[in-house]
């Protein structure tokens, strides 16, 4: 079962990890200044990730895809990695979107 997991960086904030059921990362967050701001944005991932308009897709500079999933309010939530193809960005979507409303948090 996919799972997000909340971590403690070495400055004291906090981010999340989607990883797939095979442990890979799928999304990562910003930074959060609380725990609860960061649980929060694990939410806000869940409720948002069956809609699919939430999901921006992008080129980065080096030609790599990417894409990222916003809040209702417009602002990032979370991105992807880099994808050398579009099928991938477009896959890492779907994984997004299928796995994220169910996932549990286990804290890291």
């Amino acid at each position: 079962m996919a799972k997000f997991e909340l971590k403690k960086s070495k400055d004291n904030q906090f981010y999340f990890s989607l990883l797939a059921n095979n442990g890979q990362s799928i999304l990562k967050s910003e930074m959060y200044k609380t725990k609860a701001a960061c649980l929060n944005g694990i939410e806000s991932v869940k409720k948002n990730a069956n809609e699919p308009k939430r999901f921006e897709k992008k080129v980065a500079k080096n030609g790599k895809f990417h894409f990222s999933i916003k809040a209702r309010n417009g602002q990032i939530i979370g991105t992807s990695e880099l994808y050398d193809a579009q099928a991938g960005c477009d896959n890492g979507v779907e994984s997004v979107m299928k796995n994220a409303p169910e996932a549990t948090t286990v804290i890291v």
